[in-house]
């Protein structure tokens, strides 16, 4: 079967899978659904910022200033072609998926969210698609009902379904497209549009999807999307939020100084137009510079080259360790219903002393509870151990995680 991507080629883009480490070894990275590697073109382009045109954005008449404002705002455009919003203004910059949400929770949410409404979410959630639903539901007095999930993931849409009948009290849908435990991938564009048939609005936390599968809001039809652009080759401390501009135009600032006015008097202040309105103070200027060329770099390989190459190579992984003694692996069987991404457990071994072992090989796995608590409570473990994929790895790689898992096997004789 021809390659669907040329891997060995793609591998020289990025400096750090050269690196040996401390024993030796070669680096076989397989933490990706935690953050991606960065190719050169991404570690250039910031240099470059820095090199030959820093400076303050949207502010200065001088050369450099208006410089660094343009190559600013081509990375909102670029991000408004990748996800196929209809206007540059629905795009939004936070530091990440997290902030994303809170800034929903905290605009959107306080002005909508009352006494006695309901906020549906799933028992696969992560921390930040709950944490800030928690405290705004505390403070309203409103709350949260979890839709049902099996132990794959799939999502009950009986259950989803009944929560949403009581459309005068529930206000809100909020869920992550695909798992960072399990990998599923849910119907989102199903669900999307069974919250909207009782007019409740979705928001999609996109950080493990966006990365992994051609992601179009308009097709969607979702009302709010979250997504980091660390996970898909980009640089750390730049996040997405994608807003339908008939709902921005109604929610309050969420952080207030500098840049996000038009003026500023003794006794009130005039908001700046969409998207300034809602990015207060200097932003991280060179890191969403590279964030364009790291969209660039995955438009050029094409987003469904990406999943094709996904597909191929979790297959490959999942039956690679499915037999081996012991192991138990989450999430569904059926590769076309997962990401990038296969967490397993093996009787009588501790998922971080299996990661501490296999990094003796090179080996970066994550062990852990994935910040996905009540998923763990709902599969009755601790923690887990994931091991994650993207562009650069090979079947060659897959070969030596599962001679080292095997390893792992026998040092712990189970």
């Amino acid at each position: 079967m021809q390659a669907l991507l040329d891997v060995y080629k793609i591998k020289q883009d990025f400096p750090i899978l050269k690196r040996k480490l401390r024993n030796g070894k070669k680096l076989i990275y397989l933490d990706n659904a935690a953050t991606t590697q960065k190719p050169k073109q991404v570690i250039d382009a910031i240099c470059k910022y820095y090199s030959e045109y820093n400076s303050n954005i949207h502010r200065a008449v001088y050369q450099i200033a208006e410089e660094a404002t343009e190559e600013y705002e081509k990375t909102r455009a670029n991000i408004q072609r990748f996800i196929n919003a209809r206007y540059p203004e629905e795009i939004i910059f936070t530091r990440n998926t997290t902030e994303s949400i809170n800034l929903i929770a905290y605009t959107w949410g306080e002005k909508n969210i009352r006494k006695g409404n309901k906020i549906i979410l799933t028992e696969y959630e992560h921390h930040s698609n709950i944490v800030p639903w928690q405290m705004l539901s505390n403070e309203k007095g409103a709350k949260i009902n979890y839709t049902d999930t099996d132990e794959n993931g799939y999502l009950n849409l009986e259950s989803f379904s009944k929560f949403l009948e009581d459309e005068e009290e529930t206000k809100l849908v909020s869920l992550s497209h695909m798992s960072n435990v399990l990998g599923t991938v849910y119907p989102a564009k199903e669900i999307i549009k069974m919250a909207h048939e009782k007019k409740v609005p979705v928001v999609i936390d996109g950080a493990q999807s966006v990365p992994h599968l051609r992601t179009d809001v308009q097709d969607l039809d979702c009302d709010f999307l979250a997504f980091s652009a660390h996970k898909m080759l980009g640089p750390t401390g730049v996040g997405i939020l994608y807003v339908k501009k008939e709902i921005l135009e109604h929610m309050p600032p969420f952080i207030t100084g500098g840049d996000m006015i038009k003026e500023v008097h003794k006794e009130n202040t005039v908001f700046n137009e969409l998207p300034y309105k809602f990015e207060g103070g200097t932003p991280n200027i060179a890191d969403v510079i590279g964030f364009n060329a790291a969209t660039e770099y995955l438009k050029r390989i094409g987003m469904e080259n990406v999943r094709d190459h996904e597909i191929e190579l979790i297959k490959y992984l999942y039956n690679s360790i499915k037999d081996i003694k012991g192991i138990k692996i989450y999430g569904p069987e059926r590769v076309i219903d997962r990401g990038g991404l296969v967490t397993f457990n093996i009787e009588g071994i501790h998922p971080h002393d299996c990661a501490t072992i296999l990094n003796d090989f090179g080996i970066a796995i994550r062990s852990g509870h994935h910040c996905a608590q009540v998923l763990m409570e709902k599969l009755d473990i601790i923690a887990s151990s994931r091991a994650s994929i993207y562009i650069y790895n090979t079947k060659e790689e897959i070969d030596i995680f599962v001679d080292a898992l095997n390893h792992v096997r026998r040092i712990f004789k189970v």
